[in-house]
């Protein structure tokens, strides 16, 4: 193969044609070409009168959007048979079999296989979001995100699937959407042998097991295993929500909230268990689900033992130990260990109850709570127990139930070490320590430590006599 020129990599831009680029293409420009040139270097290509920046100012490169465009892969990675277009991203590729990563941040220490890779991380150090979008101004870090962005206003969704035919904005996408199909999951953990349709997924999944949590908000310090899940943060200190339901104007903080509720509206349920047939709005309540079939708890207490199916429920487990109770009512004060329980606390305040139960018009305050009791009409009981075949309604009930086979009391009272089965347990023991009445008669106005204990009473009131 002849020696690579500069020629091969660049042509010039005159600079009329410079001045017509609009500022996030001169920006993508850049930062393909400081790459080319950077892979040059690499290659120790000799660059003599060449001067980088000057370059990135007056030239361009079109050979790989050549390739790219025709289809051509005529680099071949020797361990795995897969090709490329270009000898870079083949280099990149041959780094995800050795593990090397070369380019490393000198502020956090981090490493990456890619230096675009680096420069799109030290944005999240610095902020920088250099590509905005010309619709609705929004700014991004990285210009393939931009692009991704933009296909939403358009609606456009190129890449389909030949099997269902769902529509995709990115091949990416589509792929392991496809994925989902074959139940390919080509990305396995080296130390619990837990396997990914994502590498993306993987690499959070490792977190998990070293405790790493690279994306630190800068407001509270606060620290995230993911960047998307700092940025949702990030939107809880400025209270912005900018997706909203187009059918009853409700808004959320992410698009993949806003698609979820929307399925409230139609009903549509897309993931299906391939065990029982139960359908669900959400593929993470379908893993859950997946986990009452199969009993498996990966995710456990590094303190007491104590296993949980899902990663959020360890971490409010976490919290029994710990104290920890970061989300608060912003009318009365009051903490509470779980987000759910905060707002499920607010509709004490505004007495809302929006979810209707169409066969008594019984009204509630949470979704979840309707479903139940729509089991009391139904008499459905969805949950068996394994051991005797008790069946509950609710889940909870079940994994409640099942700690008095097991004798297991998970949660502890941090004041005189008194150990429940039940998180509701626990509470209203915590109560006796603190005195704490939340549940008062609207009537008299007498407080009660227990929910029970208050509607008791209130039954004094109408004249029937208590249990």
């Amino acid at each position: 193969m002849d020696a690579v020129t500069l020629d091969d990599v660049h042509v010039n831009f005159t600079s009329e044609e410079w001045n017509l680029l609009d500022p996030s293409q001169k920006n993508l420009y850049k930062d393909v070409m400081l790459e080319t040139y950077w892979n040059l270097t690499v290659t120790d290509f000799y660059w003599k009168d060449h001067h980088i920046e000057e370059q990135c100012q007056t030239s361009g490169s079109h050979e790989r959007h050549v390739r790219s465009s025709t289809g051509e892969k005529r680099y071949k990675c020797n361990q795995c048979g897969k090709a490329f277009a270009t000898p870079s991203h083949l280099q990149y590729h041959k780094r995800t079999h050795t593990g090397e990563k070369p380019y490393e941040c000198n502020q956090c220490g981090k490493a990456f296989a890619k230096p675009s890779d680096l420069r799109y991380h030290k944005r999240t150090h610095t902020g920088e979001k250099p590509y905005e979008c010309n619709q609705c101004g929004k700014d991004f870090a990285d210009h393939s995100n931009l692009r991704r962005h933009k296909r939403a206003h358009l609606g456009k969704k190129p890449y389909e699937c030949n099997e269902c035919g769902k529509a995709f904005v990115t091949p990416s996408n589509l792929q392991y959407h496809k994925r989902t199909h074959t139940g390919e999951k080509p990305h396995k953990c080296n130390q619990c042998g837990k396997a990914f349709a994502q590498h993306s997924h993987l690499q959070y999944h490792k977190r998990i097991h070293t405790g790493e949590k690279p994306y630190e908000c800068n407001q509270c310090g606060k620290a995230f295993a993911r960047l998307n899940n700092l940025q949702y943060h990030k939107l809880t200190h400025t209270g912005e929500k900018p997706y909203e339901c187009n059918q009853c104007g409700k808004a959320f903080a992410r698009p993949s909230d806003l698609q979820y509720h929307k399925r409230i509206h139609t009903g549509e349920k897309p993931y299906e268990c391939n065990q029982c047939g139960k359908a669900f709005a959400r593929p993470s309540d379908l893993q859950r689900h997946k986990r009452t079939h199969t009993g498996e708890k990966p995710y456990g207490c590094n303190q007491c033992g104590t296993a949980f199916a899902t990663p959020c429920d360890l971490q409010y487990h976490k919290r029994t130990h710990t104290g920890e109770k970061p989300y608060e009512c912003n009318q009365c004060g009051k903490a509470f260990a779980q987000r759910s329980h905060l707002q499920t606390h607010k509709i004490i305040h505004t007495g809302e109850k929006p979810y209707g139960c169409s066969q008594c018009g019984k009204a509630f305050a949470q979704h979840s709570h309707l479903q139940y009791h729509k089991r009391t009409h139904t008499g459905e009981k969805p949950y068996g127990c394994n051991q005797c075949g008790k069946g509950f309604a609710q889940h909870s009930h079940l994994q409640y139930h099942k700690r008095t086979h097991a004798g297991e009391k998970p949660y502890e009272c941090n004041q005189c070490g008194k150990a429940f089965a039940t998180p509701s347990d626990l509470g209203r023991h915590q109560r006796i320590h603190t005195g704490e009445k939340p549940y008062e008669c609207n009537k008299c106005g007498k407080a009660f430590a227990q929910h029970s204990n208050l509607q008791r009473h209130k039954r004094t009131h109408a004249g029937e006599k208590p249990d």
